[in-house]
């Protein structure tokens, strides 16, 4: 249950007669946790992002999202069991949960509070120049507190990246409502790097991400699709929701 709250770019551009996607490489580092007498060591970790014409990508060794505009879908793939649930947009999160799960879900998303508050205070990260923003989430008895460095200085539009297509992935992967969505677009530009500290049930969590590349790349046939002899499910299972 613990994974549950731990979880967390459109242009087309042609170069000679290659088709060329914008790419994204982020780590995410995850320092050790004790949690309910439970241990887990430090984890590390690579996603990559693609964006394409109305399509988006973030591929994670545990799991993808794929966003098509083009036909209004969104697949949510859980790389551990293979399985992939196909998702219409707009969407209502609450279908997609275990029934079972339902109450405790909606309960969480109730609780959920926001606060985005620009510090005005700006930071060199690699080659992008920053703007820092203090993010507070409270959930239940959960109380998060975030930072995010952020700039407008991308080769895709960013607003669009964020708001057609992050924005879904982020709602349901992060079980936000649309209250939190809007307190979130409060933040202006692309996340660049960013740092978390939570403290649920009992353990401290602390987990960084930092963008090592952007660039422009032509993309695999597979980057948009999902994997071949993947099993298509209607909603997450209970195996999901603990993963």
């Amino acid at each position: 249950m613990k994974k549950i709250f731990l979880v967390l770019v459109i242009t087309l551009t042609t170069l000679g007669f290659v088709w060329a996607d914008h790419y994204v490489k982020m780590k995410i580092h995850t320092d050790p946790v004790s949690m309910m007498g439970q241990n887990q060591p430090a984890k590390d970790e690579v996603s990559e992002m693609w964006i394409g014409d109305n399509l988006f990508a973030n591929h994670s060794p545990e799991r993808s999202f794929i966003v098509d505009l083009n036909k209004q879908l969104m697949y949510t793939i859980n790389h551990q069991n293979k399985s992939y649930i196909e998702i219409k947009l707009p969407f209502d999160a609450m279908e997609y949960y275990p029934e079972q799960m339902r109450q405790m879900m909606q309960g969480m998303m109730d609780s959920m509070k926001v606060t985005v508050t620009p510090t005005g205070k700006t930071k060199q990260i690699k080659q992008w120049n920053c703007d820092e923003y203090d993010v507070d989430m409270s959930i239940m008895m959960m109380n998060m507190k975030m930072k995010y460095w952020v700039t407008k200085d991308v080769p895709f539009d960013w607003k669009v990246v964020s708001e057609k297509m992050m924005d879904n992935m982020k709602k349901l992967s992060m079980r936000l409502t649309d209250e939190v969505m809007a307190e979130f677009r409060k933040i202006e530009g692309f996340q660049i790097a960013s740092e978390m500290n939570m403290n649920v049930m009992g353990g401290n969590v602390h987990t960084t991400t930092e963008t090592l590349e952007i660039s422009e790349k032509a993309p695999a046939a597979n980057v948009y699709a999902v994997p071949a002899g993947y099993t298509k499910k209607d909603q997450f299972s209970m195996e999901d929701m603990r993963q």
